[in-house]
């Protein structure tokens, strides 16, 4: 699943790819995988990636109230 939020998060607060893995304890190259789609994001990362970013898991994952 790609989370649409997850690049734009991390470029409006103008992070590296890096930067973001060194915070949640994974490789950059991890970090991509889920930034691309190619890997499932765990929860416990995507949790920590919102309160990060003061989000909810709802506006990360792109979706909307009806």
């Amino acid at each position: 699943m790609i989370i649409p939020k997850l690049r734009d998060l991390r470029e409006d607060a103008d992070l590296t790819q890096a930067q973001i893995g060194k915070m949640l304890s994974i490789s950059q190259r991890t970090y991509s995988h889920y930034e691309s789609g190619s890997r499932e994001i765990p929860l416990e990362l995507l949790i920590k990636l919102a309160n990060y970013y003061n989000v909810s898991l709802d506006e990360m994952v792109g979706r909307k109230r009806k």
